[in-house]
């Protein structure tokens, strides 16, 4: 039975993949208007998902065993990393907030490890450290990119017009394509890994059956997702849409190939951010879903570390007054967020209309 539920969490956590991270990686095609039609972004994005999935191998060793060591991986143990994970994911989704599901994923194997005071610190280290520094690339390469198109526009006013628009409309959908080919090399995994580390699956079938239910995922649960990084966020042309989907493609694909879990969403998002700089200068960091999206992808990781570390308390050790002791933090944490909010409204109100209590 127990058996059972974690294939069923795991595959009901890489159709919530597909929505959120897959999806994404179209997001930029839809919204620059070279695929008008969601549901055919969405097709596209669930063939391209699934034959990078078939290259993902790498990426499920990490996942599985390069974080914690994979002797602690028991069926209890993956069904509480995949519940912790999904539950972060599914609420995201709900929310069509486009969340990493590498850094939750590896959020939930590093609360496990927690509770059993066995984490390989140097290679979580490694892997924070590149979730920091590719979305900068992204952000910067793309910015560079979208300041050099607008003094080229300026000097070739038709760039943008007839054949050209045209071919910068094909090319980026295939560099979308591509993006959601590096998805599936790189997020599968975060649905499987933990299935392979306790010995469940080996790698090559659980790479085919993790991408398929990605795929299915975004088919049928990626819409939300979609409409938000590609209409939301910025608008963007034909070609500065495939410097952001080339970009997020590229950089996720090598970071696959030395099996290393990468926030797709972020670098996606961030080479969004970064045309948008280009184009509106500062002021896009000032649009209340940009603000949304920095907050979500701080809180996440810890978000799904706190549950299944608590899972593990409550569940494995019966240790009770643990779980307590964490509930009460997050409580006085928000409590304290909204004491703060409710502070600065009131300076905010006499500020406006003067007197006081």
């Amino acid at each position: 039975m127990l058996l059972a539920i974690a294939f069923i969490v795991s595959f009901f956590f890489a159709m919530n993949i597909g929505a959120s991270g897959a999806a994404a990686s179209m997001g930029v095609a839809y919204g620059s208007g070279a695929i008008p039609k969601k549901s055919v972004a969405l097709l596209l994005c669930g063939i391209g998902v699934f034959l990078g999935s078939l290259g993902g191998g790498e990426v499920v060793k990490t996942i599985g065993s390069g974080i914690i060591p994979s002797s602690i991986l028991t069926v209890k143990i993956v069904v509480i990393i995949l519940t912790a994970a999904a539950i972060s994911l599914f609420a995201a989704n709900i929310m069509g907030i486009p969340l990493s599901t590498s850094e939750i994923t590896v959020g939930s194997v590093v609360g496990v490890g927690i509770a059993y005071q066995a984490v390989y610190f140097h290679k979580l280290l490694f892997i924070m450290s590149v979730w920091v520094v590719i979305p900068i690339i992204a952000f910067s390469f793309t910015l560079a990119v979208g300041k050099w198109f607008l003094a080229l526009k300026r000097k070739y006013p038709q760039l943008e017009q007839g054949r050209w628009q045209k071919t910068f409309m094909a090319l980026l959908v295939i560099t979308g394509f591509l993006e959601a080919f590096s998805a599936g090399m790189n997020n599968v995994a975060n649905a499987v890994g933990p299935l392979v580390g306790a010995g469940l699956m080996v790698v090559g079938p659980a790479t085919i059956f993790g991408g398929l239910f990605v795929a299915a995922g975004a088919l049928l649960l990626g819409h939300r997702v979609l409409e938000t990084n590609g209409k939301k966020i910025t608008n963007f042309s034909p070609f500065e849409g495939s410097a952001i989907s080339g970009t997020g493609a590229v950089l996720v694909i090598i970071s696959s190939l030395f099996g290393l879990p990468v926030p797709l969403t972020q670098i996606t998002t961030s080479a969004i951010i970064g045309i948008g700089t280009a184009k509106s200068g500062m002021s896009i960091w000032q649009k209340r879903i940009v603000v949304q999206l920095l907050k979500v992808w701080f809180v996440s990781p810890i978000f799904s570390l706190v549950i299944s570390y608590s899972l593990v308390k409550l569940l494995l050790d019966s240790d009770v007054y643990t779980v307590i002791a964490i509930f009460s933090v997050c409580l006085a944490t928000l409590g304290v967020i909204s004491l703060k909010k409710t502070v600065a409204e009131e300076e905010r109100s006499l500020h406006e209309h003067g007197g006081g209590i």
